[in-house]
């Protein structure tokens, strides 16, 4: 997604600096939104992936992504909660695929068991185990610096 929102930009960042503080040294590479992913025969550039295998200099595609996270907003919102889900799914090399608000502190995990996948409702105070990268992430994380009021009652 192009032209997103100050909120949209923060969370990206802070996901990306969150999984490469805990990857550093490790095998694994955070990357993204600029490198694209092939599903389906569909190009997608999520606002974050994890590899685990090496990314040679000038590469565009990433053929084996492990953990794929969109951040989600109102014009992406059916395209992240269904045709993602169902291209992702269909990747073999995808284990979990995190939808994250951006509106309030929130995020839907959805992870591979062989061929089912589970659905997992994460909010303040928990924490992303990501076990196929080896990381473990607060949520509250991804939302530093932002703060978010509460609706209006009326």
């Amino acid at each position: 997604m192009t032209g997103g929102t100050y909120e949209h930009d923060a969370i990206t960042f802070n996901v990306r600096r969150a999984l490469d503080q805990r990857l550093t040294g490790k095998p694994r590479r955070p990357c993204g939104p600029n490198l694209k992913i092939i599903v389906q025969g569909k190009a997608r550039y999520p606002d974050c992936l994890v590899t685990c295998a090496p990314i040679k200099r000038g590469t565009t595609v990433i053929d084996d992504p492990v953990v794929v996270i969109e951040v989600i907003s109102e014009d992406s919102a059916r395209t992240d909660r269904i045709e993602k889900v169902r291209e992702y799914q269909a990747t073999a090399s995808i284990k979990r695929y995190i939808i994250v608000e951006q509106r309030g502190v929130g995020a839907l995990v959805l992870e591979r068991d062989g061929d089912r996948w589970h659905a997992i409702a994460a909010t303040e105070g928990d924490s992303l185990a990501m076990p196929e990268i080896g990381v473990d992430v607060p949520l509250a994380e991804f939302y530093a610096g932002l703060e978010f009021r509460e609706p209006d009652a009326g």
